[in-house]
């Protein structure tokens, strides 16, 4: 299938996930109704600053990304900010003058991102002079994941690419098949010293070894199944996670599995459906499910510990953890805090009216927060 035939009907698709609802239309799904309740927390915001004109509200994996006391940030437009992390003054601002896709990914000195022709760029953290640039063969909607040697990047085309920290040279390529039809956006890599796991399309998930890309394993997360293309598609969308020498993973119509990074070996799995990432705390796993309910699973066993129902079809973002609670963003705004204890909702924040899309990051408890429209909010909760 052509490629634009595929991105045309990936659009479709992630259109009918949240019943027309990632780029709005007269038949979309209304999300849930905020509940009331009596708050235990309250929110302070330690600082704010705009980041351009914002990754947009369109679907997008763009992300910020914090090295040392520095975070950067960027908007679909190419502009790129840095700021400090606890005062949020401005470092310094570029203009790349061309479009960027999945966020920035920084560390060791280096900030990186994307552009929709398929560039790697490399800048300087300090100053933001461009140190390198590199061309691969198809758009990286995910944030690019680096180590002490590697930049490693997922593309659309099913490619997971890893270039040369230093140099931007091409160091290896691994190729996944891509099935016909398939969620917009990619999964994004675990880069570790030695290993890279990526979730695939295929429903896949696979350990690549960083000394020549080539696959030590693989284990099936979710299964293809059903009549029509679009009940089949079993794409990884997130980020695996390792708490524990246990690796995380979940599949969209899949399911969430606990692997034995080392030899693959599944140790517990639970059926539900995620485009989003995971996160740990309390011995628990986190996860917000396709409808944007949130669930709470023992780390150990997979054994259900609460789950949230009240923010559905409010498209959650992936679920941080922040001191002894839970939050995740919505399309409206807001930010939900609820109990690792019992899911139970204890305070609220909005960020503002163009609502919450990408990842959220915490940093020695404070959170930080991008919102479609470039808000970049910094926040404590008390």
């Amino acid at each position: 299938m052509a490629s634009w035939m595929r991105s045309l009907l990936a659009v479709a698709c992630v259109s009918l996930i949240a019943g027309c609802g990632f780029w709005g239309g007269s038949d979309e799904v209304e999300p849930a109704a905020l509940v009331n309740f009596e708050p235990q927390n309250s929110v302070s915001v330690r600082w704010s600053a705009s980041v351009g004109s914002g990754p947009g509200s369109r679907f997008h994996q763009m992300v910020p990304s914090i090295d040392g006391d520095r975070i950067f940030a960027a908007d679909s437009n190419g502009t790129v900010s840095a700021f400090d992390r606890n005062t949020g003054a401005r470092a310094w601002t570029i203009n790349l003058k061309e479009p960027i896709v999945g966020g920035v990914g920084a560390g060791f000195g280096q900030v990186m991102l994307t552009t929709r022709s398929g560039q790697v760029v490399s800048l300087n953290a300090n100053d933001g002079k461009e140190l390198w640039r590199h061309q691969l063969a198809s758009e990286v909607t995910a944030q690019p994941q680096i180590n002490r040697e590697l930049v490693v990047l997922q593309q659309i085309n099913g490619r997971v690419t890893a270039l040369d920290r230093m140099t931007g040279e091409h160091r290896w390529s691994f190729d996944a098949q891509v099935p016909a039809l398939t969620l917009r956006g990619s999964g994004i890599p675990l880069v570790a010293a030695d290993v890279t796991f990526v979730g695939m399309a295929n429903g896949r998930i696979a350990a690549l070894d960083n000394t020549d890309g080539q696959m030590i394993w693989d284990q099936r997360v979710s299964l293809s199944e059903g009549r029509s293309d679009l009940e089949r598609i079993v794409d990884i969308n997130s980020r695996p996670t390792i708490v524990n020498n246990i690796l995380y993973v979940v599949g969209y119509q899949g399911r969430l599995l606990a692997i034995n990074p080392f030899n693959a070996q599944a140790i517990w799995a639970q059926n539900i459906s995620s485009y989003r990432g995971l996160a740990s705390g309390f011995g628990n796993i986190y996860v917000v499910d396709a409808q944007g309910h949130v669930h709470a699973y023992d780390a150990a066993s997979g054994a259900s510990v609460w789950s949230q129902t009240e923010l559905t079809h409010r498209r959650l973002t992936s679920p941080a953890v922040l001191g002894t609670t839970v939050v995740v963003g919505d399309r409206e705004g807001y930010l939900h805090f609820l109990s690792q204890v019992n899911g139970g909702f204890v305070a609220r924040h909005r960020v503002d009216s163009s609502g919450l899309q990408g990842d959220l990051l915490v940093r020695d408890n404070i959170l930080y927060v991008l919102s479609n429209a470039g808000r970049l909010v910094a926040l404590t909760l008390n």
